[in-house]
């Protein structure tokens, strides 16, 4: 196949059916380019993206400032791996640290390593730390989380296609229902449990946002064992809840910058996605220095992991969220679209429930989670000019660039309205 060949949406899909493989069933529409909060697929079609791979794409698609801090480092160097120092790592390192006020950062690439690095470095305070007998750490989790898709994340999950036919699986981990302290309570009376594992909200389990209690509660609980308290904000943090992270909750810290005193502030943070804008694989993980040495040199690496490509766009992603004042837009904006679903709730027995915070939000479809109609809805969404994506059967989440302005909400308001109410199943 030539290069510069035309393609179109068929071709493509077809090339992505044949040579690929099928691991994801994704919406039919092959997109080309992006531009804030629209994208456009091959043929010229305009979208409002409602998904931001995934809350990647906070910032907006290709903002410029991400993209030339992009173009400036990779004509300067892009790799040493960490055999060698460069100009860049600690620079990003300082600055993060600071922007969340923690210690140190573990720099890695994708959510998922992030994750096994935080299961590691828990694993390894618990022996070294809290004096836990060796390879008994324990680990708690939650109930239809999503962690990632690696082996050892599996082993924590209870979604059966994430798990059938993988075993066998890494043990020391402990599965308890997602919003119950008391679950938690009783898991804590293990005194070989090392860390909890825990979504601030349950994304990919459809937006499910816990008592308004529940984080800071099981922060206290874990304190009082001597537990650490792991947050993954891999989706959830940078701004897309209205805060700079979902863990910060009702506290009175500055929305721009966590290095204040939340009521909650993890022991070990897990960041990814949007701490690069979308435009390059970065994640991290931070914690405070009475945790972090633990890890010495061998003990944990990646060869990309504080590339100084990753550094600078990462730096120039958490200066956007910080300088338009991207957790403050998530705020306003939610609200605005929580009230206008929730008259949809009102209008249409097609939907039965809106839930979410910032702009990390879902209906709940009145329908059974085997059923097609998220997906129909979806589809119908799609023609209409809008992106979305179902999530567990009869759930659709919508979370837009956080640079959506009021005025383009509306517009897609107008647009999930309209779908809504005149959809057939």
């Amino acid at each position: 196949m030539a290069v510069l060949e035309q393609m179109t949406s068929q071709r493509a899909i077809a090339l992505e059916e044949k040579y690929g493989a099928q691991n994801y069933h994704p919406l039919p529409v092959v997109l080309s380019r992006g531009e804030g909060v629209y994208v456009w697929d091959v043929e010229g079609k305009k979208y409002y993206d409602f998904l931001s791979a995934y809350s990647a794409v906070n910032q907006g698609h290709c903002h410029p400032k991400i993209i030339n801090a992009l173009k400036n480092q990779a004509e300067n160097l892009t790799l040493t791996s960490r055999a060698f120092y460069n100009d860049m790592l600690g620079r990003y390192e300082k600055f993060t640290t600071g922007f969340f006020g923690f210690d140190k950062l573990l720099p890695m690439n994708t959510g998922a390593e992030a994750v096994e690095t935080a299961m590691k470095l828990a694993r390894k305070w618990g022996y070294e730390k809290k004096g836990i007998p060796s390879n008994q750490a324990k680990i708690i989790v939650c109930q239809n989380n999503f962690h990632g898709r690696t082996i050892s994340i599996i082993s924590a999950s209870n979604d059966p296609i994430a798990t059938e036919n993988f075993g066998p699986f890494t043990p020391g981990i402990v599965s308890i229902r997602y919003n119950d302290l008391n679950a938690l309570a009783e898991a804590l009376k293990d005194e070989n449990v090392a860390a909890f594992l825990v979504e601030p909200i349950q994304g990919e389990a459809g937006v499910y946002v816990p008592d308004e209690n529940y984080i800071k509660e099981a922060y206290d609980l874990c304190k009082a064992k001597n537990v650490l308290f792991v947050a993954d904000e891999v989706q959830t943090g940078i701004a897309r809840t209205g805060k700079l992270l979902a863990t910060c909750g009702n506290c009175s810290c500055d929305d721009k910058n966590c290095s204040g005193t939340p009521e909650v502030k993890p022991d070990v943070l897990i960041l990814g996605k949007a701490i690069s804008g979308g435009v390059f694989p970065v994640s991290a993980v931070l914690a405070n220095d009475d945790i972090m040495d633990v890890i010495r040199p061998g003990n944990h690496g990646s060869t990309f992991g504080g590339n100084p490509l990753a550094c600078a766009v990462a730096i120039a992603a958490l200066e956007v969220v910080k300088e338009e004042r991207l957790a403050e837009n998530a705020d306003l904006l939610g609200r605005i679209f929580r009230t206008e679903m929730q008259k949809l709730v009102e209008r249409t027995p097609l939907v039965r429930l809106v839930r979410g915070k910032g702009l990390l939000n879902a209906i709940v479809i009145n329908d059974s989670e085997d059923s097609s109609t998220a997906w129909d809805i979806c589809m119908a969404l799609k023609e209409n000019g809008l992106l979305a994506k179902p999530t567990h059967g009869n759930i659709i989440r919508f979370a837009p660039p956080l640079v959506m302005t009021e005025e383009q909400l509306h517009d897609c308001v107008a647009i999930i309205t309209k779908t809504l109410l005149e959809f057939k199943k």
